[in-house]
């Protein structure tokens, strides 16, 4: 029976609907060796409980199963987080022998505990450490093993479609044939995925090829129903049902450029009416390809090391450091600006740069020439910029290189030559007219955040920094370097 659809007319040209990212998750495996026998008769009973960090507080997440008489325990409960680049999410593991039946932890044995952020695991895809009691001395010879793995699936589906022979169903001309994606919903209803353009004036069709996240078309499962409806648009909203057909991705994976696979449109009012009704026309599926949308976590997992690159205003505007009026004193109190802004971004790069050095260079050095990592070039500044031709010039070449760009404005100054440079709302140009490859530049003035805690800044400028590291990877047709085939 064919499915009338309720509402949502799409425009000649309308655009592909759907969700087109899903949340990032991270699997973390855990395993322990050589733990601390606290069992007089037998060997120790292992399980491991991990802990969030909440407003200072550590609060139970989740534990694994037993490991029964095991020192060197391999769990197989695994642990799945949300993974948020641009906040440090604390993480504690600790290990107890179970005694008892009980879910109170101070009624087991301790076995030791190891602390870190979700970045630091990340950015080694999988880490060793030793245990620590309470007192922070070792745990005997215990060790304990954590490996990161994403969970999302971020696999990708291009389809190429036509149509042949569609039914005629304009009084005065022929149709304008779009098509509409359905998948099974939680409810046993057909939930829409994705609607075509609007071809005019035609019974021939050719459809541009689409991408849509394998997990949006069909929940990742290759063979899962999918209801394909075929309408002639109508102003009004009164779409004609054409006919429909149902296939799967693992059926349309047959479909290649040299042999296409080929749809019969039925309309089933007409096939119960008409004695020798055939179809209301052929819908051609002349490709489908699968291929992995690559993620910032792909590329982190897959060894790529951020550098982080401090470049500092040394300018006279900042003042006599002595002064408590300038932007650079040295409180013996406090922090200045200058460090919020640098203790705000660096603790999350920190996590994934390879040797937590981070070069601090005055305005007019020159970044090394050896560009094999991702580089991060954290600008501070009190003033506006003087030399803003040259400014849009370097920026506009430095997008095709492998590096983002921070500014942080600290003071009270004019910053809206700033804002000229983070292309959030247009794609910066150089004064000679060449457009920048994509968007590198992140700027926040630092006194929106006087009174916000560190880790607010951080947010805000790191925001973006994911996806144009994805970007440039992408730009220069660069897989992750330990990805495998789609």
């Amino acid at each position: 029976m064919a499915h009338i659809p309720s509402g949502g007319a799409p425009a000649a040209g309308a655009a592909p609907m759907g969700p087109q990212y899903c949340v990032c998750k991270v699997e973390l495996s855990v395993s322990g060796q050589s733990l601390l026998d606290r069992d007089v008769t037998s060997k120790s009973d292992p399980f491991c409980v991990l802990f969030t960090e909440n407003n200072g507080r550590w609060i139970e997440y989740d534990r694994t199963e037993t490991a029964i008489n095991n020192l060197n325990p391999a769990f197989s409960k695994k642990f799945v987080l949300d993974y948020h680049f641009e906040e440090v999410q604390k993480l504690k593991f600790a290990l107890f022998d179970q005694d008892k039946s009980s879910m109170q932890l101070d009624e087991h044995d301790f076995l030791g505990q190891f602390s870190c952020s979700l970045g630091t695991i990340v950015s080694s895809k999988k880490i060793t450490r030793p245990l620590l009691l309470l007192n922070d001395k070792p745990a005997g010879k215990g060790l304990i093993t954590i490996a990161a793995q994403e969970l999302s699936d971020n696999r990708v589906i291009t389809l190429s479609l036509a149509g042949r022979r569609l039914d005629k169903k304009d009084l005065f001309g022929k149709s304008d044939p779009f098509l509409e994606f359905y998948k099974p919903g939680d409810d046993g209803k057909w939930m829409l995925v994705h609607r075509t353009e609007v071809i005019k004036y035609t019974l021939d069709p050719v459809w541009k090829p689409f991408t849509v996240p394998l997990v949006s078309l069909c929940d990742g499962d290759m063979e899962k129903p999918i209801q394909v409806m075929c309408y002639d648009y109508d102003n009004d909203g009164g779409h004609d049902f054409i006919g429909e057909f149902q296939t799967s991705v693992s059926q349309m994976c047959e479909a290649r450029d040299s042999v296409p696979l080929e749809f019969e449109c039925i309309n089933p009012k007409k096939q119960r009416k008409k004695k020798n009704y055939k179809n209301s026309g052929i819908i051609i599926l002349r490709s489908c390809k699968i291929n992995r949308d690559y993620t910032f976590l792909d590329y982190i997992l897959g060894g790529c090391q951020l550098m982080f690159t401090v470049g500092i205003d040394f300018t006279a505007s900042n003042g006599n450091p002595l002064d408590p009026s300038s932007l650079h004193y040295i409180n013996p109190m406090g922090t200045n600006e200058y460090l919020s802004a640098i203790w705000a971004v660096g603790q999350i790069i920190q996590d994934y740069d390879s040797d937590k050095m981070f070069p601090a260079l005055g305005f007019g050095a020159q970044l090394p020439p050896d560009w094999k990592q991702y580089f991060i070039l954290l600008i501070i500044t009190d003033g506006v910029i003087s030399d803003m031709e040259e400014t849009r010039h370097a920026v506009v070449q430095a997008s095709k290189l492998p590096m983002s760009i921070i500014i942080v404005g600290v003071g009270n100054a004019d910053f809206a030559a700033m804002e000229f440079l983070d292309g959030d709302s247009r794609m910066l140009r150089s004064h000679t007219g060449e457009e920048a490859a994509r968007d590198i530049v992140q700027f926040v003035p630092f006194r929106e955040f006087r009174n916000a805690a560190k880790e607010t800044l951080a947010k805000a400028v790191l925001a973006e920094l994911p996806q144009q590291v994805v970007q440039y990877f992408k730009h220069k047709n660069l897989p992750p370097t330990n990805s495998e085939p789609a």
